[in-house]
Formats: structure tokens, C-alpha cells, sequence
């Protein structure tokens, strides 16, 4: 053992898989835990951290971001200098960090370059698993022109959040291009969103070849596709033809949930931005024809997550967060709180989200052999969701990869 080495003593620790909890020591070496136990050994030069009364929680993931998003209005943002995008994006991940989030997967709009600049310590922030820029047909989700621009630039360079793919050939090309650059999953519009300008939100995009052409990329390449849907008919079909997990589904049915426990695929509810899109997202720069369609949305979320649950649907943490509203992150706990115990809440957070990223025993546990991402806070997480859903009153340190990167123990 060298000065690499961490002991947190007398920590209570998180059980997020069983909701349990358990007075123990945390032995950290090399940024991984090594061992959790009563009274374990440490040498002379170990970091000490005493954690008396506090539990110890694994580090968060949140599995819906867009850390490129500095704006509600995201054909703005699209047109704006890269390197102003990159600065505001530096600023939206550091307050990740406070919050308590160690992994992010972001859904559309990072790159490899921003996950290569947290992992290499140039900016302090969670990692992010990117999968590039989202799938769209032309008039899809990610198509973010007005209706009367008829001019689409989608350079790689331009900081869109999407592709605009047609055919085929197309969807295949755009696929193979974001899994060239490392990107952990592909992701698809499947149906019409709040935030694009010409879309509905009950409508259905890309074909049933062009979906299966994604899925077959992503397949071949050991990765998956991750699908943007609302509606039963657009998550239901999505499920049939192979992606893997569905963003958002607030007006899912009792046949969806059917179909996502038959192909172990995982949903991503984020109702934390639907709330503060309804209230915010005008100062925020939401243009008015998507503030019309949050109403859409925006009641039926608690109801499609209480089904979800029930039926056995493998749930993830996400919030969906845009421009001056990233700050609000943490409440999702709250918000789910309404539906679901607390530990559930957290499991979405840790362990679940852990298995669709497939880090499985390295991420969202505290365990020998998992990355150290630890989160030292005031109060019991499995009980009570407002102890992460107030980081600010509650989060008294954050541990990534074994290093104390934020608050003080």
C-alpha cells in the first residue's frame, strides 16, 4: 500500500440493491475499493477520512443529460461558436459534480473529445459516457431548423445535438459514424419531442428498416440503441424492432410494460425537466411553439413511472435538464419520491443504471473491485429522498476514483 490509499472509517454504507444499510470502514486503493469491513487495517500513509454518523452512498449516475445543452433554445445553441458551447458545458459538468453525480450518460450532444477532457483531468466533472449526436429524419426530434429555414449545417464540428439521417443508407452511415468515435450507444428520435420546433409529439419517425438498421450496427458493434419516445404506439414499436432502452415514455400503457419486461429493456423517465420547462423554460430560451407541448407531457410522467414501476420495468435515473435549469438535477429525486420508496429511487440512480451501461460491480456500488465514487451525506438516502434531492443541505463530500473532488469529510 502506498499514499494512493483512502480509509473511511465508521461510514454507514448504502446497500442500494437490497435497500440495507451497514456500519463499516472503506478501504480505497488506486482509485478502486478494496475492502468494506469492520476495523480494517490501513498503513501510516493512507488519507484518513472519518465519516462517524454519515452514510456512505455509491456515487450517482444520471442516465439522461445533454452537458452541451447551455440553452432551452437548442437551434441556438446549434448555430453557436463550439469553443462557447465547450466553456458553458466546462461549468455544467463541474455542478454535476457537487451534486453528487460521478457518471453521466449523455443522450445527444458530447463527444469524445468532452469525455477525453474529464478523464484526463481537464475539467473537474463526472464522466461521460457520450453517444454523439441522436439519429433524426429530417423534420424528426433532432431536426431543429424552423419551419421556414430551409438550410441544415451538420458539420461535425457544429454543436448539434443531432444528425439528420433518411434512408437507410443514411442511418446506417450515421450509426457507424458515432461508434467510430467510441460512442457507448446509438440513439434514435422515435417519436416527436417537446424541444424540436416542427414535430408532434404523438408522431412516429424513422422506419421500421431504418430502425432495424440502427439496431443491427449497434448489435454488431457490442453496443445498443437507445430510443427518444413518448407515446405507446412509438415505444412499443422501438421495443419490437431491438432498441434496447427508451428515453422519456410518459404516455406509455399496461402493453408497453408488457414489452419491456419481455426484452429486459430498461426505461429512462426525466420528469424533473418537464416541470421546470413548465416553469422556467421561457426565461430559459424554450421558443413558444415547445412551450405548447409540454402540457403534453407533463401529467401523464408521474402515472407512466407508477405503471412502469409496478409491472417490473427496469428503471434509470435521468433529467433531461436544459441551459439555466441543470441546477434543478437533483430533485428528480424528490419528484419520484411521490411514486416510489426512497431506495427505489436511489437503486435507479446506482445499480440500474450501472446495468445499462454495463458496469455492473464497477459503478453505483460500494464493493471490493468497484470504482470508488463515493458520496459522503447527512442522513439515511434509503429512507428519505430528500437527502439527495438537497445536496446543498445533505452532501457533505464527493469521492471519484478515490479522490476527494469535492465538499469536505
Amino acid at each position: 500500500m502506498t499514499s494512493d490509499t483512502l480509509i473511511i472509517r465508521r461510514g454507514v454504507v448504502c446497500d442500494a440493491a437490497t435497500g440495507e444499510a451497514r456500519g463499516a470502514d472503506v478501504l480505497v486503493h488506486d482509485g478502486v475499493v478494496q475492502d468494506v469491513g469492520s476495523g480494517l487495517r490501513a498503513p501510516e500513509s493512507a488519507q484518513q477520512v472519518d465519516a462517524a454518523g454519515r452514510h456512505l452512498v455509491p456515487g450517482l449516475i444520471d442516465g439522461h443529460v445533454h452537458v452541451t445543452a447551455s440553452s432551452a433554445d437548442l437551434g441556438d445553441v446549434a448555430e453557436q461558436s463550439p469553443y462557447y458551447v465547450a466553456a458553458h458545458t466546462s461549468q455544467i459538468l463541474r455542478g454535476m459534480l457537487h451534486r453528487g453525480f460521478t457518471t453521466v450518460r449523455d443522450v445527444g450532444g458530447a463527444d469524445h473529445g468532452i469525455a477525453a477532457a474529464v478523464e484526463e483531468g481537464l475539467w473537474a466533472g463526472p464522466r461521460v459516457i457520450f453517444g454523439g449526436k441522436a439519429l433524426s429524419p429530417t423534420g424528426g426530434h433532432a431536426d431543429l431548423r424552423s419551419a421556414g429555414r430551409q438550410v441544415l449545417d451538420d458539420h461535425a464540428c457544429c454543436p448539434n445535438l443531432g444528425l439528420v439521417c433518411d434512408g437507410v443508407s443514411e442511418v446506417r452511415r450515421g450509426a457507424r459514424h458515432q461508434l467510430r468515435t467510441g460512442a457507448g450507444h446509438v440513439k434514435l428520435m422515435l417519436s416527436g419531442g417537446v424541444a424540436s420546433p416542427t414535430d408532434r409529439v404523438d408522431s412516429l419517425q424513422f422506419s421500421a428498416e431504418e430502425i432495424r438498421a440502427a439496431v443491427e450496427e449497434a448489435t454488431n458493434a457490442n453496443r445498443y440503441v437507445t430510443g427518444h419516445a413518448y407515446t405507446a404506439p412509438a415505444v412499443n414499436r422501438g421495443l419490437e424492432l431491438g432498441v434496447r432502452c427508451i428515453e422519456h415514455g410518459n404516455l406509455i400503457d399496461s402493453s408497453s410494460v408488457r414489452l419491456f419486461v419481455e426484452r429486459g429493456a430498461f426505461l429512462v423517465p426525466t420528469l424533473v425537466t418537464y416541470e421546470y420547462l413548465h416553469r422556467e423554460g421561457a426565461a430559459a430560451g424554450l421558443p413558444p411553439a415547445s412551450q405548447a407541448k409540454v402540457a403534453d407531457v407533463l401529467e401523464a410522467g408521474l402515472h407512466a413511472l407508477e405503471l412502469a414501476w409496478k409491472g417490473g420495468v427496469q428503471l434509470v435515473f435521468g433529467t433531461d435538464l436544459l441551459g439555466a435549469m441543470h441546477h434543478h438535477q437533483s430533485e428528480e429525486f424528490r419528484i419520484r419520491g411521490q411514486v416510489q420508496p426512497a431506495h427505489e429511487v436511489l437503486r435507479a440512480a446506482t445499480v440500474t443504471a450501472a446495468a445499462l451501461l454495463g458496469r455492473e460491480g464497477q459503478l453505483g456500488v460500494i464493493a471490493p473491485g468497484a470504482t470508488a465514487d463515493i458520496l459522503l451525506v447527512d442522513g439515511d438516502p434509503l429512507t428519505d429522498t430528500d437527502v439527495l434531492a438537497q445536496p446543498e443541505r445533505h452532501l457533505r463530500a464527493v469521492i471519484q476514483g478515490g479522490e476527494i473532488v469535492a465538499g469536505r469529510p
